[in-house]
Parts: C-alpha cells; structure tokens; sequence
C-alpha cells in the first residue's frame, strides 16, 4: 500500500518521494522567504524608504504564488503539502536558509544586503532541487525552474539598489 492518496500515473512511489520532498522543502523556504521579504517591507528607513518599500510587495506576491503552484503539485502528486509554521520553523527550511539577521528597523541597504544573502540560498537551493527533480519528475522540476526564473530577476533588483 503506498503512503500517497494516489499515484500520478507513470511516476514511481519512489520517483513521487524525490518530488514530494523537494517540493515541500521548497515549500518551506519560499515560505520562510515571502515572511521575510514582508518584514524588510515594513522596516526598512532611510531616503531610498519608498522605492524599496514599493519594490518588495511584488516580490511578495509572486514568491507567495510560486508557493501555492508548489504546494498545488505535491497535492497533485498524491501528497499531503504542509503550510504550518511548523514546517517552516522545523524542517528542512534552516538546513537551507539561514536566519534573517534584521530584526528590526534598517536602512535599506541593511535590509538588502542581508535579502541579497537569503536570495544566494534560496536559489542555490532551488538549482539543487531541479538537478534532483529533473530525473524524478520532469513536471516538478519545470514548477521549481518557473519559481527560479522569478526569484533571479527579483535578486537583480535588489542587487541594483546596491551598486
């Protein structure tokens, strides 16, 4: 009996647990990102306040997105995709993101840098999950690639403010 509500046809259990992992390991990371990108939102100071204030709400938006598509395809897969905080907290998540080092109102550049660095992991990660998912489960890999392409070009922007 397998430990999935289905199984997608032509996909393994075993092909199915690589996707389902990385999923929601991803799942967790753009999570724990989307927060984190809220949180510089709303502290960060200084004369750019307002071009990067403005700048991060889209950035929120789409990694929210990417996170609902994601855990949309683990539930498509049979899985069982958990949005707990928990998870976010707990698992895998700071095994791959390190902790925001802000906590509090900044100037931006403060902020910046400290998103360039979560930006670094977030996609190293990401590449990491796709060379895995590119041989357990095509589908999968090209929804992680999607996210990618996203949180690259929102890297850019933030790396812009810091020339």
């Amino acid at each position: 009996m397998s430990k999935y509500n289905f199984l997608v046809p032509t996909l393994t259990e075993e092909q199915t647990d690589v996707a389902v992992e990385q999923l929601q390991i991803a799942l967790d990371v753009l999570n724990d990102l989307a927060l984190t990108l809220k949180h510089a939102h709303w502290n960060v100071t200084g004369p750019n306040f307002i071009a990067v204030h403005e700048m991060l709400d889209p950035q929120i938006d789409e990694v929210r997105g990417a996170v609902d598509t994601i855990a949309e395809r683990i539930a498509t897969l049979g899985g069982d995709p958990c949005g707990l905080c928990c998870a976010v907290c707990c698992d895998g998540c700071r095994d791959v993101l390190p902790e925001y080092p802000v906590k509090g109102r900044a100037a931006t550049e403060v902020h910046l840098k400290a998103l360039d660095e979560q930006y670094v992991a977030v996609c190293k990660f990401m590449r990491e999950a796709i060379a895995k998912l590119d041989e357990a489960d095509v589908i999968s890999s090209n929804v992680l690639q999607d996210a990618l392409q996203g949180l690259e070009q929102f890297q850019w922007f933030v790396r812009s403010h810091l020339i």
